[in-house]
Order: C-alpha cells, then sequence, then structure tokens
C-alpha cells in the first residue's frame, strides 16, 4: 500500500522541511517584477504611487491573493492606469458582515476563529486579513488555510486540517535501538502531524546519533497518507560509521612532548590497539573536558598561567573522522612560596596544620596538592565535629620571583551533632543490617572518619551497588548535620561454576550457591558440590553476623570430602590412596576494637584413608613394592578433634574489591582434644592494596604455615605428620603450577632398555613417570600484583586485567625409605643391569610354598608347604621323597624412587590475568608463566574459572 503512495507523498514532505502550513505558495504564479502587486482588500480606487517598487509579497498575502474574484487582476490594472490625482480619495470602511469556517473536521469552528483576530461587524483590511492567515500559520493545527469573500464582507476561512499520526516507523537504525529513539522524539501516534514536529525530531534524532559519533548520520522523513486523514510517519537512517579522532594536534608545548600531552586527555587518536576503547570518537563534551585536563596537567606541574586559546574540531570532507587541534600557552613555571593557615576556630593550632599540609615552600607549584590540603584540612575539622567547615585557600602569585604564596582560610563554624540518620532505597534488607555497621549514632558528635569508616563497612557487606556515600545534609539547626544514607540494592546471591583444566585430573568443575543476605538479615547460608574424576565433596554453612542483635558472630559448616588422589602410569591415570572426611565445624567470632576481632572454632571429623586393594594389596596388606613405602604408612582410619583461633586485623575499604587498606590474621589450631591426631597448625596471612593513582591498584599479598606434631616417632624414614593434614601448595592459590604441583614428591621411574645400544636406562618422558606429592609441614607464598585501568568501554564490558608476580615454596618432610633395593649385575664390560625382585609364593600363613614336579607319585603339580614330600594339607605332615621347587610370584619390574622438592628456594612465576563481568557470570582468566621452579615440580600455564548471581 505504501508503493502506491510513497513517493509523490514523500517529496512533498521533503519540500515541506522549508515550509510551515504554507503549500499555497505553489499555486501563485510569480508576478513580473515591475508591477506592484494588488492588497488583498480589492479596493480599485486606491492605486499605489508608480515610482515606488512593491515589497516582494509575503506568503500571506500570497494565500489572500489566492481567494481574491477573478475581478481582482482587473482591478489591479486599473489602478495602474488611474491618474495620480485620485491617489489621496479616501478609501470606503469594509466591515465583516458574516464569518464561517470551510473545512474543519475534527476541530470546532469557533476553535479555528479563536486563532484569528477576525470577529463578525469589525472593519477588515489587507493587514488584518494578512495576520489572520500568520496566525492560522502559528498554531501548526493545518496543512492548506485561504481566505474568500474579502470582497462582498461576507468572510469564509476555508481550512484543511493537518493529518492524525497514524504510526511512526523507524527503518534503518541498528547502533541505536528504536526505543531509545522512540523516548526522545515527540511524534507519536494519535498526535496531530505537523512538519515543524517533524523538522524538530529529525534534529533530535541527529543529535542522539552524535552523541554517539555517528556524525555522518543521515535521516530521511517520509510520509505515508491513508484514508480519513491519516498518516504514517516514516524516518529512514542511514546511520553511517562512527566518527573518529583521526589526529590529535597540539600547537605551543615546548616543555612537553604531544605523546605526553595526548596521553593526559581522554580523548584518544583511532588505532587498531584501541578497538574495544569508546574514548576514539569524537565527543564535544569529551573535547571541553580534555581541555580541563591539559590545564590539570600544567597546574600540577608548576605552570599556573597555562591556558588553552583554541580548541577546533573539523570534521574531514568524508564525515569519517575528526582532526582536532589544541592551541596553548604554557608559561613560566612557579614554585610554592610562604604556606600559612588562618583559622578561625579556637581548637587548631595554624602553625602546626600548616606543618602537616604536602603543600612545601620551595617545592613546585602542584594544584592536586593544594586540593589535597584543602581536604586534608576539612577532614581534619570533621575530626573534631565541625562538618560544614569551608576552607578558601588565597593565592599570592609573585610573577618576578616565580613563586605562589598559599594561605589557607579556615573560616568559623559550630561544632555539629547527628540530628539523625536516614537509610532509603532497601527493599530486602533490614534496616538494622545497615544501621549497625554505622559508627555513629543520632545525637553523637560529628566525626568525618568516622563517617568514612561507616562507608567502607556498609559497601563491605555486598549487599548494595558500590561506591555507596553518606551524604552529609544540614539539620534543623545550623549545629545539626543528617546523615543520609541512600542505598541500591544489588544481586546477594551467588551461583558460581569453576571450571579447570589439568594435565593430570582433565576437567575440574565446582558448583557453589550461596546467599549472602538470607532473609535481608545479612546471614549467610552457602551449600557447594565439588566433582571431578577424582574428587567429590559436599558442604553447607551457616552463618549469623548479630546473634540475638549482639556484636557476635556464629556458624557452623556441616562436610563431606570424597578425594582420590592419582597419578600416571603410562598414558594411563591410576588412583594411589582415597581420603573420606566426614564432619562438622563451629565458628563464632567478637571485635575487639573498630579494627581488630577474635574468631574460635572447633571441628570434629572422621577420615577413612585407603588403597585400592586389588591394585596394591598382596596377601591382604599394602605391598610398598606397588604403592610406596609412604602410601602404605599413611592408610587407616582416625578421628581429628580440633579447637583453633584466629586473631585478626582489617582496615580495607571493601572485603570485596578493595582499594586501599590492609589485612592481617594470625591464627592456630591444636588437634588432640580427644581423637587420633595430635599437631598444632599455625598460619599467618597479611594483604596490603594501595590506589597508586590513574586507576591503578597495586596490592602486596603473603600467607605462610607451619605444622607441627604432637606425636612421638612413627617409624626411620616416616613423618610424624600424615599425609592428609600436610600443606600442599599449587593451583589456585600458587598461579603457574598444578594442583598440588609445587613441593616434596616421590617419582618412580621405571627401566626400559634402549634400542641403539641394548644397554638399560631410564624412562625420563613426564607422562609415564609414577608422580606422587606428599605436601609439607612448612610453606610460604607471596604475590604482588598491579591492577591496570582501561578506557570506559572496556570497563562497561567489565574487563579487569591485571598482571602479578608470585613466589613460594613447600618444604619441611622426612625424607622418606626406599621402597625397594632391586639386586644388580654388571657384565665383563662393566654395564650394571638392576634386575627385578622375585619374591617367593607363601600361603596365607607366610609360610613358603613349593610345586610338586609333575612326575611325582603323589600331589604332582600341586602347591604345598614341604620342601620333599607332600601334604595334602597347608602345614601337615610332609610324606614321600620328591624335590619340590620353590615358587615365585610375578616379578616386580626394577624402578628407582626420586624424592624432591623439600626445599624452602623459592619458586617464582609471573602472569597476567583478568576478570570480566560476563553476561553469563564473573569470569576470571589466567596466563602463568613459571620462571623458576625445582626439579620435580609440575608447572601449568593456564586456568580459568566462571560464576554468576542471583
Amino acid at each position: 500500500m505504501r508503493s502506491s503512495k510513497f513517493a509523490p507523498v514523500s517529496a512533498a514532505l521533503l519540500a515541506g522541511t522549508m515550509l510551515s502550513g504554507m503549500p499555497a505558495m505553489a499555486q501563485t504564479a510569480p508576478e513580473p517584477a515591475a508591477t506592484p502587486a494588488a492588497p488583498a482588500t480589492g479596493q480599485a480606487a486606491t492605486p499605489a504611487p508608480a515610482p515606488t517598487p512593491a515589497p516582494a509579497p509575503t506568503p500571506a498575502t500570497r494565500r489572500a491573493r489566492t481567494a481574491t474574484p477573478a475581478t481582482a487582476p482587473a482591478t489591479g490594472a486599473a489602478q495602474t492606469a488611474a491618474p495620480a490625482a485620485q491617489a489621496s480619495a479616501p478609501a470606503p470602511v469594509r466591515l465583516i458582515k458574516t464569518l464561517r469556517v470551510e473545512g474543519s473536521q475534527r476541530i470546532e469552528p469557533e476553535t479555528v476563529l479563536s486563532y484569528t483576530k477576525l470577529r463578525v461587524g469589525i472593519p477588515y483590511t489587507a493587514e488584518t486579513l494578512d495576520q489572520a492567515l500568520k496566525d492560522l500559520q502559528a498554531s501548526d493545527l493545518f496543512v492548506d488555510f485561504s481566505i474568500a469573500g474579502v470582497e462582498t464582507g461576507d468572510i469564509v476561512l476555508r481550512v484543511r486540517e493537518n493529518p492524525i499520526i497514524n504510526r511512526v516507523i523507524l527503518e534503518g537504525n541498528k547502533a541505536l535501538k528504536s526505543d531509545k529513539i522512540t523516548k526522545e522524539i515527540k511524534l507519536a501516534p494519535r498526535q496531530i502531524f505537523t512538519r515543524t514536529a517533524v523538522r524538530q525530531d529529525v534534529s533530535r534524532i541527529i543529535e542522539l546519533y552524535r552523541r554517539q559519533g555517528r556524525f555522518a548520520a543521515v535521516i530521511s522523513p517520509k510520509m505515508v497518507s491513508l484514508d480519513q486523514n491519516r498518516v504514517d510517519v516514516v524516518f529512514e537512517i542511514t546511520e553511517g560509521p562512527k566518527s573518529k579522532v583521526r589526529q590529535i594536534n597540539i600547537i605551543g608545548n615546548a616543555l612537553f612532548s604531544d605523546s605526553k600531552l595526548r596521553g593526559e586527555m581522554v580523548t584518544k587518536e583511532s588505532r587498531w590497539f584501541r578497538l574495544l576503547s569508546s574514548n576514539t570518537s569524537y565527543d564535544q563534551d569529551r573535547l571541553n573536558y580534555d581541555q580541563q585536563k591539559l590545564r590539570q596537567f600544567y597546574l600540577t606541574e608548576g605552570y599556573a598561567d597555562f591556558r588553552v586559546t583554541s580548541a577546533v574540531a573539523e570534521l574531514t570532507p568524508d564525515k569519517r573522522d575528526f582532526i582536532i587541534t589544541y592551541v596553548v600557552e604554557e608559561g613560566k613555571r612557579y614554585k610554592f612560596g610562604d604556606v600559612t593557615v588562618d583559622s578561625e576556630i579556637r581548637d587548631f593550632d595554624n602553625k602546626k596544620l600548616a606543618a602537616s599540609l604536602p603543600v612545601k615552600k620551595g617545592d613546585w607549584y602542584n594544584a592536586k596538592l593544594v586540593e589535597t590540603s584543602i581536604d586534608q584540612l576539612s577532614e581534619a575539622a570533621g575530626l573534631f565535629g565541625y562538618a560544614f567547615t569551608d576552607v578558601q585557600p588565597d593565592y599570592n602569585r609573585d610573577a618576578e620571583t616565580l613563586t605562589m604564596g598559599m594561605n589557607f582560610h579556615i573560616a568559623q563554624a559550630q561544632r555539629t551533632y547527628v540530628e539523625r540518620i536516614d537509610i532509603n532505597g532497601n527493599t530486602q534488607t533490614q534496616d538494622k543490617v545497615v544501621r549497625r555497621e554505622i559508627r555513629l549514632a543520632e545525637g553523637d558528635a560529628f566525626n568525618s572518619f568516622q563517617v568514612k569508616r561507616s562507608q567502607d563497612r556498609i559497601n563491605s557487606l555486598g549487599f548494595f551497588q558500590d561506591k555507596m556515600e553518606i551524604k552529609q545534609v544540614p539539620g534543623s539547626s545550623p549545629d545539626r548535620i543528617i546523615l543520609d544514607t541512600t542505598l541500591e540494592e544489588k544481586s546477594t546471591g551467588e551461583l558460581q561454576l569453576s571450571v579447570g583444566y589439568s594435565s593430570l585430573e582433565r576437567f575440574i568443575i565446582q558448583a557453589n550457591i550461596t546467599q549472602n543476605n538470607f532473609r535481608g538479615k545479612g546471614q549467610v547460608l552457602r551449600a557447594g558440590v565439588n566433582y571431578s574424576t577424582y574428587s567429590k565433596s559436599v558442604e553447607l554453612g551457616f552463618t549469623e553476623p548479630y546473634l540475638f542483635d549482639k556484636n557476635v558472630a556464629i556458624g557452623v559448616d556441616v562436610f563431606r570430602r570424597d578425594y582420590n588422589s592419582f597419578n600416571y602410569i603410562g598414558t594411563q591415570r591410576q588412583t594411589t590412596y582415597s581420603q573420606v572426611s566426614t564432619g562438622f565445624q563451629v565458628r563464632a567470632g567478637v571485635p575487639l576494637t573498630e579494627y581488630w576481632s577474635l574468631a574460635g572454632r572447633y571441628g570434629l571429623s572422621y577420615d577413612e584413608v585407603g588403597l585400592d586393594e586389588a591394585t596394591y594389596f598382596t596377601d591382604g596388606a599394602c605391598d610398598p613394592l606397588k604403592a610406596g613405602r609412604y602410601l602404605c604408612e599413611a592408610i587407616g582410619n582416625r578421628w581429628t578433634s580440633s579447637v583453633g583461633y584466629s586473631l585478626i586485623y582489617d582496615s580495607l575499604n571493601s572485603r570485596l574489591r578493595p582499594t586501599a587498606g590492609q589485612r592481617f590474621s594470625f591464627s592456630q589450631d591444636f588437634a588432640g582434644l580427644g581423637g587420633d591426631v595430635k599437631y598444632i597448625r599455625t598460619r599467618v596471612e597479611g594483604s596490603k592494596f594501595v590506589n597508586v593513582g590513574s586507576g591503578f591498584i597495586g596490592s602486596l599479598v603473603g600467607e605462610a604455615g607451619y605444622i607441627h606434631s604432637l606425636e612421638g616417632s612413627r617409624g626411620p624414614g616416616v613423618d610424624r605428620i600424615r599425609i592428609t593434614d600436610r600443606f600442599y601448595l599449587g593451583e589456585p592459590q600458587f598461579r603457574g603450577f598444578d594442583i598440588r604441583g609445587v613441593g616434596p614428591r616421590v617419582q618412580r621411574q621405571a627401566y626400559t632398555v634402549d634400542t641403539t645400544t641394548g644397554k638399560q636406562i631410564l624412562v625420563t618422558d613426564r607422562n609415564q613417570l609414577v608422580d606422587d606429592a606428599l605436601g609439607g609441614r612448612a610453606y610460604y607464598l607471596a604475590r604482588a600484583e598491579l591492577e591496570i585501568p582501561l578506557g570506559a568501554g572496556a570497563r562497561e564490558l567489565g574487563l579487569r586485567p591485571s598482571i602479578y608476580v608470585q613466589a613460594g615454596s613447600l618444604w619441611g618432610l622426612t625424607r622418606p625409605l626406599p621402597t625397594a633395593n632391586f639386586p644388580t649385575i654388571t657384565d665383563a664390560n662393566g654395564n650394571t643391569t638392576v634386575l627385578p625382585i622375585q619374591r617367593l609364593l607363601v600361603d596365607s600363613s607366610g609360610r613358603q610354598l613349593y610345586q610338586v614336579p609333575s612326575d611325582a607319585a603323589t600331589g604332582a603339580g600341586t602347591y604345598t608347604t614341604c620342601a620333599i614330600g607332600y601334604s595334602a594339607t597347608l602345614g601337615g605332615t610332609c610324606a614321600g621323597s620328591s624335590t619340590n621347587a620353590i615358587s615365585y610370584q610375578a616379578s616386580i619390574s626394577p624402578f628407582k624412587e626420586t624424592y624432591y622438592g623439600s626445599s624452602p628456594t623459592p619458586r617464582v612465576s609471573i602472569g597476567i590475568g583478568v576478570n570480566w563481568t560476563s553476561p553469563f557470570g564473573p569470569l576470571r582468566i589466567d596466563l602463568a608463566k613459571a620462571l623458576v621452579t625445582q626439579k620435580g615440580d609440575d608447572p601449568k600455564l593456564v586456568t580459568f574459572n566462571v560464576g554468576t548471581q542471583f
């Protein structure tokens, strides 16, 4: 339907973008310039003076002329021929006899007339009628209008109403969604169509695209006529490419290079490596901001007279790129002069305040240090209870000595008290959960430090959007203040799916579900399931942070962990020992001060450690030649009853994403309060976070531990700490190494024959080694990490990359004894060959068995405990004279065991990691390279995990 009406009407709409309700212009043919126009009144007896040129006809007069009777041109001719003497004759007065409206459909005739000043009985002239047409035009209600009956006084206003909009259609928009454009434009279905509104909406859409940096966007409005005076309005959009910043030129800079100054700007030149950045597109607001950034940079370097004299952005002819040019004047460099503080508050010592400021006489002038000094003085006043302190810096510029004297004036202020604390926006979280984190109470003296601390504690809850601020609002009197806490809640449930890949364990999947704000009371409820080929676990936990609304936290955990250790034999994975732990732990914690807290715990668990009997047992007992002496020593069932405590210092500004502060903890666990295991495990952990500027966050994290046995010796070559109680080091704590990839281990190498020389050699292929991690009694691990800020585009995607270096070690284990000593022989050439071990065949009582010869009269080919003769029962009386052969089990192939890794020498890795808040949850990817290793370590290059929130 649109195709039949689209072209002619569209052309009319496009042409109409220069008109506003003036279609009658097309009806009037142009008149000769030398011929004066006949006035709309049709007064033939009043000719215009011949020497005076006629003014250009206005749109309104043209419309009036269109409605003039056919006699009007003849009257105009008579006017031209009339004698000049008649010009002085008085014009007759015309009155409006009748007044009516024709053509209105939706609009009442009275409403149409109300837009004009025409009324029955009043005189009218050409100017009166022209003004009436202008008034109708200004109403924006009519697409066509004219006046008839000018000669007779029976005035008729003929109008054609603007159509009603049926639909507003957007075509060709991809970069901007239709709903975003629809919010900005004014045209809508069931509204009256006007060309003015179309032009305005075209301008609005173009502005939307320019905000996105698409200056080549073209908007073509079209109109499709429908029945019943309705139209569809179509905006055909050609978006065009984003207009990038091709080049940034800086003129007038002699002290700093162009690249240095460009680095200070937010706007960046378009380059391939900035593919994800949104700062390469042109933005006028960003251009203004960059001028401020340039000024800030020069002011921090001491150039107090710096100014940007001009900033010009030129659009290339193809409208694809901008070239930005700045013209700057750097000026002279200043130093700080005398620095003083003038305080009207009597509690302050001006000299001590001035000495504590970062601004020092003789240093290069730095505007940032001035701002820091103002903040420092305001915070100092806030510590004394002055909430609304006015600190004003006075500058004393000396152009001759190039110094900038500073005087900080602190105006008189009243000590302030907290009138009330308002909490808004917490729809799920109960008020008391927020209020108990606020360090001030209503009626307390105001303290800016406590406000900042309260803000950090609320942010650390993790229940609300980041960067929540407590606003300070004046109260009912000058000495009262209201603390306004406006919150925006976020998802507090977490569903985490961690996926890892190990060269040993292949894929590892962990699923944990946690609700950190259960029932809106700040309670923590969690459940976790971990699964891989060789490990499985289920854990449930609950924590009440404020028991009976007292500042005492209590929690309980219940768990069952099924872990199967494994190794490689050839290219096949093989389970070594299995450990099944079932138990619970009860936790409690109390704060000692604002930053120090004490936590206690009690745990009880039952461990079942065993080996695969079909693989590692011989005659019902663990066989060291098959499993290794160290694994046979680990098997057994035992109870562990332990009590422990942790002393914690925490001044981090956020427990989720800290950017400042530090944390330290000292923990000890004592096992032996009943049960079968006795030891003391000690651990120390510490971390420090620093905002190093420009969005970079630096952190230092370290931990160490030692476990001391309270049991006696368990035999030579046997460590007193069982294998299941030791420390292990590797992924995920130590990036760059596999799970349990660092520390003491035993590697078993089989012997093979070199096909070239025929000599016996050891297998060196790592995939064919038997590698058992044994753990250790002592370890340490340290990490230095720097989080790198990205552009706005990458931040919008949730990308937070970081680089880091780690160092650590695990050691302190008693060296295990060799599992076996294999016999050797040496040939005439001096080549030594390691022989397999031939093991005697014994019965269940350990008695050696013999095989009766096949030609014996009795018991031929059977096994007996008799060396000579035969007994029908094992261990019975021997009868007969046959000499029986010694029987052997299958021989044990020779191997060599090597003990590695029990050294405090640090292992070092370096890597880069990226946290990505992806659409399907938070994702962490690490690429880490082990730089320093010890023989036997197991490096790993890539790890990743993923989760989501609800």
